[in-house]
């Protein structure tokens, strides 16, 4: 049986079709993993600029931590923080106007070489006298910081808020403690003997702790007469 060449034209056109699209089928699941690297790797593009800014930055940013850090208040290793940092936010709450109706410290937590103290507060207030002790909190640079913030009214009590934030302290440990009196220091020498040739016992070492709580004491010149 012979065909037409309309007939023929149809034919190569249906078989070209055929063809094309069992390629396409064939290559569907390449061309979606082509597509899918490509998105990778424009994302790992714009992370190696984000990168590249935040190392061209550090400097910056490592001249602002030390500012901060300069700072920030540092307690020895194992001193117990909460007193300080419920004492400074009960200040600054009595300070402006602001009542403290129930607080809770919390664990500390290790950021680099930054501690964390939290303490989950609930309060009273106005709220203007509320906004001006965020606002002192807050101006305490890194060391105080303020997240969680919840605000309620009361109908009981007109014109006072009530609510609860939690407070996040900063500070660090053990280093100006430890600066104060360096490891291997040479013990006080015992007193001279004196003429009837009994001689005073030697006082025993200072420790970090003594030197922080006690007094320097005054020297020879200043006690003669």
């Amino acid at each position: 049986m012979s065909l037409s060449r309309h007939e023929q034209s149809l034919a190569v056109a249906t078989l070209l079709v055929v063809a094309f699209g069992l390629l396409a089928f064939r290559l569907r699941d390449g061309l979606d993993a082509w597509s899918t690297r490509l998105d990778r790797l424009e994302a790992l593009r714009r992370e190696r600029a984000e990168a590249r800014s935040l190392i061209e930055a550090g400097p910056q940013w490592r001249e602002q931590y030390e500012k901060v850090r300069r700072d920030m208040p540092v307690f020895a290793t194992g001193q117990q923080v909460d007193t300080h940092w419920l004492r400074e936010m009960d200040n600054l709450a009595r300070a402006h106007g602001v009542s403290i109706t129930r607080r809770r410290p919390g664990t500390e937590t290790l950021v680099g070489d930054v501690y964390e103290l939290t303490i989950e507060s609930e309060w009273e207030a106005p709220l203007d006298a509320f906004t001006h002790f965020l606002h002192a909190m807050q101006s305490a640079g890194a060391m105080l910081d303020v997240r969680e913030l919840v605000i309620r009214t009361q109908s009981a009590k007109r014109g006072i808020l009530r609510g609860s934030f939690t407070l996040h302290c900063a500070y660090m440990r053990g280093d100006a403690a430890e600066d104060a009196t360096p490891e291997g220091s040479a013990p006080e020498p015992p007193a001279p003997a004196d003429a009837g040739g009994d001689s005073r016992p030697s006082r025993p070492p200072v420790t970090s702790t003594d030197v922080v709580a006690m007094p320097a004491p005054s020297s020879p010149e200043a006690s003669q007469p």
